[in-house]
């Protein structure tokens, strides 16, 4: 079945299916990489001739299996993965099996990136302040993650301070085309990797298919389970047009993002391609792979060209064989294929715009921007700052700063900025935080590093940071004078996420836009302008300075652009990127097979997932823990930022005597604080009471109180528990702890009219079921109902009947649809969850 590709390398060519009778030239490419994978690995164990029919003939819905070929984790969704592995190994001791036996079988990589804070910025000194007070908050996380680097195969621990996991993964980690031994033999295989971050994605801009899955589903792959998931329509993305003057790779991206968010490809793929396809490069399409999410595609794939094997030479990585293998297999890009459909992008109609207030998807032009605000007449002032004003503004995130020509453009419209001799306001927190050191060495190389200094834009960290919820406290007086005055205050980020309550809880929104913008609204100070005809501020003679006089051209970027692609600088950065510094080298760990759990921890604790019993059943008499609208995204279910002292968790933490809370991010380790974490971003809107926040009412008596508190209640009660919301449940980051914290709070059901595709998958590995309903606004549903599911008979993708009774006994029925999708995923919702399937078949395959 394998032939010669070259010397002693063999690969796996798909056409020889064209024997059996599968049309395999036909299929878009990124399926023909799922094709190779299944081909490859077929062995009618884990994959078996149906998972090979179903994707090589491309039965739409039909459930297949594959292996991923690599695992990416960061620090916040990777340490609980390993922590339950950890755990797993003590199970295995204590059943008297080999513990070794759990460790990860597919290569794994862990970057340590969401962990550090801006709470020192706009000075020199920024980055060396940040990283120590990241180590002295997360010693003990980190020492944990040394021990999981000695203690497990296949697994690599990348230090913090490094870059963040998709620069990372993108200008290092990926080989699109790598090679290993396979079955006795060297063999060439296209590289499918998935990642317990959602914008995993990124790396499509490369060729590399790639996708986010929840922390539970990458566990279960580290530990030789195959992936399973049903074959996914592929939605063709024409690129035609070109890209105007002026408009940069983040304008394309948000209106993309606005497009296919209206369009509907969740749970699809997306595949680029169209005569304009060549004239985006590399870090362009990255950006544009890496929003994935936030349009809702599963993969968002960039067939294999030109443009990638200039860019793998230009950051000094293997592209020859890559060139040689995706033309032998029929991968590299020269038509186009079927689609299930055609979606039309003309880049000609992209103009400069900016996303918000709330979400990603809500673009609005940049000369539109002033009209959101028109009627906002009576300004409230502080003595500080006013409405309206922007009060934080950072470079963050990989979904721009992977890209040169976005921060080389920031750098030069900075520049400008100060030959004509106009400042960032003071009362605007800034700050730069570069996906990975390479930044810094081409904008040194450049000279513009210096002028983005000079308007506050110094580097505070290499690390996710402010597009996390990581931006650290506003400046003491401008939050004083913020929250007394209840100002209304903006921020704007170059980051890819801006859900309510994420970035910073005294901001009213946070809009997205391009590096190059971030740096004009420092300037401005304000959100409510009009770029186009207002001045962005007067130099020291009182002339005004438009946007147009410091915006940087196309041909002043191509002047500087060679250098972010300078091998040179990659081969420095990369070549010493295992090494960890002082900090890092002098952390302690005893190597050992088991880890030493210490009970009074309260970043690391041995979980409960074992012992938790969610074994399914119908739902009888079970009441309703929250009442919520649309979007509810996995940062209101399961907080990233700070804790509040205030908080639940905070008080919790408190008693113990904590000092410094940190954020729930940090905590993800303990279930304990998570758990009193659950449900309480302070955006978030239950419909149950009046207040905004953590509350709901406990029934039937009405009374208010947290929602931890209720939770424990109705477990002293023995009363199960289920959520009801609207459409896109779930949405945003992939954050399995979003699905664990309402396992651990008792609830066995979520009743969505839709889910987002990750957490939908994180659910049902945890037990829980997501069941689609109608509207319940249009049942009459007010929350204080019974409600009754009847879950015994259960089966993929099948009817379910809900019951909700009312306090007049009469009773509301609706046919809901399960979202367990597959016969896979019924099998984790039989057995309470993937870890406990996963545990018991290690266990049974130890045993015999």
């Amino acid at each position: 079945m394998s032939q010669i590709l070259e010397s002693n390398i063999r690969y796996y060519p798909i056409k020889q299916l064209k024997d059996r009778g599968y049309d395999v030239d036909s299929l878009p490419y990124s399926l023909k990489i799922l094709v190779e994978n299944t081909f490859r690995n077929l062995d009618n164990v884990k994959i078996t001739e149906e998972d090979l029919d179903a994707i090589a003939s491309w039965k739409t819905g039909k459930e297949f299996s594959f292996l991923p070929t690599r695992v990416v984790l960061q620090d916040y969704t990777g340490i609980p993965l390993l922590v339950d592995l950890a755990a797993m190994r003590d199970e295995m001791s204590k059943r008297g099996e080999d513990p070794l036996k759990i460790n990860p079988i597919v290569q794994s990589d862990l970057i340590i990136d969401h962990s550090v804070q801006v709470d020192y910025y706009g000075t020199a000194s920024s980055l060396l302040l940040n990283k120590k007070k990241e180590f002295e908050r997360n010693v003990e996380r980190y020492k944990f993650l040394k021990w999981a680097q000695r203690s497990f195969k296949n697994l690599r621990v990348f230090p913090p301070g490094k870059g963040i996991i998709h620069q990372i993964n993108l200008e290092y980690l990926s080989k699109v085309v790598d090679v290993k031994e396979f079955r006795g033999q060297l063999t060439a295989y296209p590289e499918i990797v998935i990642g317990t971050d959602s914008h995993t994605p990124m790396t499509n801009g490369l060729g590399v298919l790639s996708w986010g899955v929840g922390g539970l589903e990458a566990e279960a792959v580290m530990l030789g389970e195959p992936y399973t998931m049903a074959v996914p329509e592929v939605v063709g993305v024409r690129l035609v047009g070109e890209i105007k003057e002026g408009v940069t790779p983040t304008d394309i991206v948000l209106y993309i993002t606005e497009k296919l968010r209206k369009k509907g490809v969740v749970g699809k793929f997306v595949e680029f391609f169209g005569p304009s396809l060549g004239n985006l490069t590399v870090p362009d399409r990255a950006t544009i792979a890496n929003m994935a999410p936030e349009y809702g595609a599963t993969a968002s794939y960039f067939p294999i060209d030109y443009q990638t094997l200039n860019y793998l030479a230009a950051t000094a990585r293997e592209y020859k064989l890559v060139e040689k293998y995706a033309k032998a297999q029929g991968i590299f890009y020269e038509s186009q294929p079927k689609y299930s459909e055609v979606v039309t992008i003309d880049l000609s109609e992209v103009e400069p715009a900016i996303a918000g207030p709330k979400n990603p998807d809500e673009r609005v032009p940049l000369k539109d921007l002033k009209k959101l605000f028109q009627e906002k007449k009576d300004k409230k002032k502080g003595s500080l700052v006013k409405d309206l004003d922007v009060v934080l503004t950072a470079i963050t995130s990989c979904t721009n700063t992977s890209n040169p020509t976005v921060m080389i453009g920031a750098g030069i419209l900075a520049k400008k900025a100060i030959q004509h001799g106009i400042r960032s306001k003071s009362y605007v927190k800034t700050s730069m935080a570069p996906g990975s050191p390479v930044v810094v060495e081409y904008l040194k190389e450049s000279g513009l590093l210096p002028y983005l200094e000079a308007l506050g834009f110094h580097v505070v960290g290499f690390g996710c940071t402010t597009c996390i919820g990581n931006a650290g406290p506003l400046p003491k007086k401008i939050e004083e004078d913020v929250k007394s005055n209840k100002l209304e205050v903006y921020g704007v980020i170059s980051g890819n996420r801006n859900y309510e309550g994420r970035i910073n809880p005294y901001l009213s929104g946070v809009f997205l836009a391009s590096p190059v913008l971030v740096v004009a609204f420092s300037l401005a100070g304000r959100i409510d302008i009009d770029f186009f005809n207002e001045p962005i501020d007067y130099d020291p003679n009182g002339n005004p300075v438009y946007l147009r006089d410091i915006w940087p051209t196309t041909k002043e970027i191509s002047e500087y652009i060679k250098l972010g692609m300078n091998p040179e600088f990659y081969k420095a950065v990369y070549s010493h990127i295992l090494e960890g510094d002082e900090n890092w080298n002098n952390l302690q760990v005893k190597e050992s097979e088991l880890y030493s759990w210490d009970e009074k921890s309260t970043y690391i604790r041995m979980p409960p997932w074992i012992s938790l019993d969610l074994k399914l059943d119908d739902v009888k008499n079970a009441r309703i823990l929250l009442l919520l609208g649309d979007k509810i995204t996995t940062d209101h279910i399961s907080p990233a930022g700070p804790i509040d002292k205030d908080s639940v968790a905070g008080k919790y933490l408190s008693e113990l005597g904590e000092q410094d809370l940190n954020t729930y991010g940090a905590r993800r380790g303990d279930h304990e604080v998570m758990l009193r974490g659950g449900f309480a971003n302070s955006k978030l809107k239950n419909l149950l009471v009046d207040v905004q926040g953590g509350f709901t009412k406990h029934f039937p008596d009405g009374k208010v109180m947290s929602v931890y508190e209720a939770s424990q209640q109705y477990k002293k009660e023995g009363v199960p528990l289920v959520i009801v919301a609207g459409k896109q449940y779930g949405s945003g980051s992939s954050r399995d702890w979003a699905a664990k914290v309402t396992a651990l709070l008792g609830v066995k059901a979520v009743l969505a009219e839709s889910f987002e595709r990750i957490h939908r998958s994180n659910l049902v590995a945890m037990g829980v079921v997501p069941i689609e309903i109608p509207d319940w606004k249009s049942l009459g549903i007010k929350g204080d109902e019974i409600v009754n599911v009847y879950l015994k008979d259960l089966k993929p993708k099948s009817k379910v009947k809900v019951e909700f009774i009312k306090q007049d006994g009469s009773k509301v029925e609706v046919q809901g649809l399960a979202r367990v999708d597959t016969n896979v995923e019924l099998e984790y919702i039989k057995q309470g969850g993937i870890l406990k399937y996963v545990f018991n078949k290690l266990i049974h395959e130890s045993q015999n």
